[in-house]
């Protein structure tokens, strides 16, 4: 059994900055290494920091847990807040990040697997 606790304090820099705007901390809950079926990382988002568009090879599920995220599909645009989550199919152009004027933290569910990071910039 793994047991872990949300902490801002042991939530460290993103190891691939190249992928977010504005300052975000990351705290790995369960990863690849623990799980073959399933990751959680708690994503830290300061003032209105966000990822850059992206597509994952999987389903991602985000849980907000604190203040309003913004997640962006080719649907449009949603903000949610604590309590709230969001589903992205695999294969589906998105980002997320923190509202404008807000810092914000949600929880990147996902079966272990890549990231497509070379997508179209529009509506970013």
């Amino acid at each position: 059994m793994k047991v872990s606790k949300l902490e801002r304090s042991s939530a460290r820099p993103t190891s691939e900055p190249q992928h977010f705007e504005g300052a975000v901390l990351n705290q790995q809950i369960v990863s690849a290494d623990d799980s073959q079926e399933v990751t959680l990382l708690a994503v830290f988002f300061e003032n209105g920091a966000r990822t850059r568009p992206h597509v994952h090879t999987t389903d991602q599920v985000l849980a907000v847990v604190e203040g309003t995220c913004v997640v962006v599909d080719r649907s449009g645009k949603r903000e949610l807040r604590a309590g709230e989550t969001a589903l992205i199919r695999a294969g589906e152009w998105h980002w997320h990040g923190a509202a404008p004027g807000t810092s914000a933290c949600h929880i990147s569910i996902r079966k272990p697997g890549p990231t497509d990071w070379e997508v179209a910039r529009d509506g970013w």
